[in-house]
């Protein structure tokens, strides 16, 4: 992460409100040990409000009878990374993957546009950052995505001229590989989240890398996001914060961008806000950064000391869309429609997370047929595992290759996983009016790599 001479300077009026605020305790932890009899267990209230522990962990969206199941089953696992562990019950969930939420980073896309059109190489950082920052909006949802199967993709088209793939390439470890190129830009990104649960709450390490290229100048941008925390798994009301730092870096001029993710302190002071500097490869700060990640980001013109420069304007260069209210699952406009063909290619891959059983049925409403799917789909995977092992064969993904590059983390390395070009190949000859090749029409989900598991 950044050194102390990448955070804002100690000795200005802007550094010290952050520096207090930094120092400000988290929020109010609340003991439901001895009252509900679960040992060890907290209730975390971001308001920090007077109610007692009791109260405060009925307001979550479970029944008293569901906490006591779940954490039943769920306590034996503290201090364990539960990423693909155990089988969690769909009432958790939301109808969506995590594939397609990885699309959502590109919602506000058009600030990677911005960045690539940019002369300014330090305004290019905070167009980009801003862009990084946009998505955690959405990333504020309670709602767990479903794990995605082993092969299953999700490809987005008609965004902002952006084609988008995604694949999930392995599945123990969990990892994920996605592409998406417009005019403008390339995003590649390789993931593998790391969890560690701790009860009522858990911690998510993003292992993964992140690379934009612009492509004017050629600009490669690396990402290293912050961890996220969602506090009240079980007990309360569930609530999502990401504190930490956010680096992206230039690695074509050695520029970068440090941003601190505010925790949330006392009667919710601090959350969501986030501020920090944009650097010259010198380590000079050139740009201030502040805002809330769920509502704008502005930028001002600094000097050496950190400090905004007399008469600087201050500009807005993001801001969230209007959103739906009282939406269900919390989601904006966009999340919407990634979970609609609207943004389908024609002619849609068979294995794409829009065609699940498991999520088209929590989607509409039916959780029995939701549970039941996707207890059905898990045990073809298992199956399907079974003859490949049987076969002595190695799982391959069909749209990414792994690389021989082990790339660094600050939660541990990871495998890289580069496009393949194969996708901009089948889409071509799929689109292609004058095509004979054969078109796989079928609405049934098929991510399978072998076509027939009954042999199991």
């Amino acid at each position: 992460m950044g050194s102390k001479d990448e955070k804002p300077s100690s000795s200005g009026f802007f550094s010290s409100i952050t520096s207090s605020v930094r120092n400000w305790s988290t929020a109010v932890h609340k003991s439901v040990n001895g009252m509900l009899g679960y040992e060890g267990l907290e209730v975390i209230n971001p308001e920090g409000g007077t109610e007692d522990a009791e109260a405060e962990a009925q307001r979550g969206r479970w029944k008293q009878e569901d906490q006591d199941g779940y954490w039943k089953m769920m306590h034996k696992y503290i201090g364990a990374d539960v990423t693909s562990l155990v089988t969690l019950p769909v009432i958790i969930f939301e109808p969506m993957t995590m594939l397609q939420k990885m699309a959502e980073l590109m919602e506000y896309c058009h600030l990677l546009d911005q960045a690539d059109e940019c002369q300014d190489p330090y305004m290019r950082l905070v167009y980009a950052s801003s862009w990084a920052i946009s998505v955690y909006y959405a990333y504020q949802r309670t709602w767990k995505p479903f794990n995605p199967i082993l092969g299953e993709t999700y490809e987005m088209v008609n965004h902002d001229g952006i084609t988008f793939l995604a694949e999930q390439v392995s599945h123990h470890p969990p990892m994920s590989a996605g592409h998406a190129e417009n005019e403008h830009f390339t995003y590649d990104v390789s993931s593998k989240l790391k969890t560690k649960f701790l009860g009522n709450s858990v911690e998510v390490y993003p292992v993964g890398r992140t690379r934009v290229t612009l492509k004017r100048d050629g600009v490669i941008l690396d990402l290293v996001p912050p961890p996220t925390k969602v506090n009240n798994l079980i007990f309360g009301r569930t609530w999502v914060d990401s504190p930490g730092e956010m680096i992206m870096t230039n690695l074509t001029t050695g520029d970068k961008v440090v941003l601190y993710f505010q925790p949330c302190g006392w009667f919710g002071a601090g959350r969501y806000e986030v501020d920090g500097y944009v650097y010259n490869a010198a380590e000079e700060p050139k740009i201030l950064m502040t805002g809330k990640w769920n509502e704008s980001m502005s930028c001002q013109p600094c000097d050496k000391e950190g400090e905004p420069l007399p008469g600087a304007e201050v500009k807005e260069v993001w801001r969230v869309a209007a959103t739906p209210e009282n939406d269900k699952y919390q989601y904006t406009y966009f999340a919407h429609k990634i979970n609609s063909f609207d943004t389908a290619p024609r002619k849609l891959l068979s294995s794409d997370s829009r065609l699940r059983p498991d999520r088209y049925a929590l989607e509409k409403g039916d959780m029995s047929k939701a549970g039941s799917e996707k207890s059905s789909l898990e045990e073809q995977q298992r199956a399907e595992k079974r003859i490949r092992e049987a076969k002595g064969h190695q799982f391959a993904p069909r749209w990414f290759n792994l690389t021989e590059e082990i790339t660094p983390t600050p939660w541990g390395d990871l495998e890289v996983y580069e496009f393949n070009g194969k996708y901009t190949e089948h889409r071509a000859r799929i689109d292609n009016p004058d095509s004979i090749e054969e078109v796989n029409n079928s609405v049934n989900f098929n991510p399978w790599q072998y076509s027939d598991l009954s042999a199991e």
